[in-house]
């Protein structure tokens, strides 16, 4: 109903994910740490990278209406679709082995602010990751 298009934007450039634009519906771990509204920590993990990404989609394969689109060595993008009204918010996944951390960045396609949702989806995340 809201899907709204795929961003072309998006993707791993220079090493970095694409920072989070100025509208409070976005949160991106490799963003300066003094922007509150947008940075989150990233991942962390004490595994092998194989390891940790497999921990990963696992992770995302147990979120509800959710579809890995692009899975490659050290990136996974995936979407998520909200539940009533179809919003789709575009999910992105950077692992850094010589940090031990995956990046993150969970943007809403559409509309000005999420409400917190994309905030709320990595924790969510973040505490099933560390369980698996």
């Amino acid at each position: 109903m809201f899907t709204g298009k795929r961003p072309t934007n998006i993707g791993v450039k220079n090493g970095k994910l694409t920072p989070c634009p100025k509208s409070p519906n976005c949160v991106c771990s490799q963003g300066p740490e003094t922007d509150q509204q947008h940075y989150i920590q990233p991942l962390s993990y004490n595994s092998t990278p194989t390891e940790a990404l497999a921990k990963l989609k696992a992770t995302i394969q147990n979120q509800p209406r959710t579809q890995i689109v692009t899975d490659s060595d050290n990136y996974l993008y995936a979407e998520f679709t909200s539940k009533i009204m179809g919003y789709v918010d575009d999910v992105e996944f950077l692992l850094d082995d010589n940090a031990k951390v995956i990046h993150v960045r969970s943007a809403s396609r559409l509309g000005q602010s999420d409400i917190g949702v994309n905030r709320q989806r990595i924790e969510s995340m973040r505490t099933l990751f560390n369980q698996i």
